[in-house]
């Protein structure tokens, strides 16, 4: 496999992502699916999944990427981040008990599945696809040559090189910016913001990739004044105002015992984004009307109306506010 470099005679250092794990013989990576075998850096759970779902495309959440369509979601197992609230921790973690499918299931498989289905999309999902890079880079090339769409929900740590390589073959992408703050990522996820940085800026510069971010915000934690200006702030600064965001809440999991999110919390947020100058800013996790609900950036008219992870209107024509005055609504419809 690529990405991976001989250190000494039995040590070979893993180059997906910014950890940088020096693995000795049979020795597995933080991730807990990328293993030295043989001197050689292997996945141990490529075609191995955790189930498949056919998820409204609303669940990612892509609020502005083909409305209303069906995606095959899938995934496997382990991360490369070390969330101490991860909301799916008995998909990455190494006390984990889930059972993985009894059959490998072929990229070709996934696709064929999809098709099955008729959903626009295949999605990357439930533990970061990061981890499972070759899995999801050959069921990519193939959905792209079944004229289906290919998503990756995803943290955003990988290195420079081998996200060129897979980025190529997606087209739309939810990254998980966890807070705004290094001791934020150091304390809560074991790792460092400006990679995660780095990726959005890519996707924003160097690709056609629809982009949305997801901020789980924690009480105490991530969710000061402060915190959620400059991350505002710096999404407006590089990726410009009309970059869709949501707030989700957060439930209690795996190492923290913290209350669940008010929702005034997220509401809070989205007034501090739309304050900073974003036009598009989303509350997820709860039901909402109105936090959930496109509003035309010009006119203020409601014109794409969802119900939970429903869409139940669209009011756009060639993307364009249909209601009144003609703007146009960042995203693929």
């Amino acid at each position: 496999m690529k990405y991976q470099k001989k250190i000494d005679n039995d040590i070979i250092q893993c180059e997906i992502c910014p950890r940088f794990c020096k693995l000795k013989l049979n020795q597995e990576g933080f991730c807990l699916v990328r293993k030295n075998v043989n001197n050689e850096i292997v996945s141990t759970k490529y075609g191995l999944t955790t189930g498949l779902a056919i998820d409204p495309i609303e669940k990612k959440p892509l609020y502005h990427f083909y409305p209303n369509s069906k995606t095959l979601s899938f995934g496997t197992l382990g991360c490369n981040m070390g969330c101490l609230f991860c909301q799916n921790w008995h998909l990455t973690k190494k006390d984990s008990q889930i059972q993985i499918t009894e059959k490998p299931y072929k990229p070709s498989e996934i696709v064929d599945i999809a098709k099955n289905y008729n959903c626009k999309s295949i999605a990357f999902t439930y533990n970061d696809p990061v981890v499972f890079f070759e899995y999801a880079l050959d069921t990519a090339i193939l959905a792209h040559r079944e004229n289906i769409k290919t998503i990756l929900v995803t943290a955003g740590y990988i290195n420079p090189e081998p996200r060129e390589e897979l980025f190529k073959y997606i087209d739309a992408i939810n990254v998980d910016l966890k807070g705004f703050g290094e001791g934020f990522y150091q304390k809560n996820c074991l790792a460092h913001l400006n990679p995660v940085l780095d990726t959005l800026i890519y996707i924003k510069e160097k690709t056609n990739i629809h982009l949305e971010i997801t901020t789980l915000l924690i009480e105490g934690e991530n969710d000061s004044d402060e915190m959620l200006k400059n991350e505002c702030r710096w999404i407006v600064d590089n990726l410009g105002k009309d970059t869709i965001v949501h707030f989700s809440s957060y439930h209690p999991a795996y190492k923290f015992n913290k209350e669940k999110t008010n929702p005034k919390t997220l509401f809070k947020a989205r007034e501090i984004a739309f304050k900073e100058g974003l036009n598009y800013v989303y509350c997820g996790n709860i039901l909402d009307k109105n936090s959930s609900t496109t509003y035309c950036k010009n006119c203020k008219k409601p014109i794409i109306e969802r119900n939970g992870f429903n869409t139940t209107k669209i009011n756009l024509d060639n993307n364009k506010c249909c209601i009144c005055c003609k703007t146009r609504c960042e995203g693929e419809f």
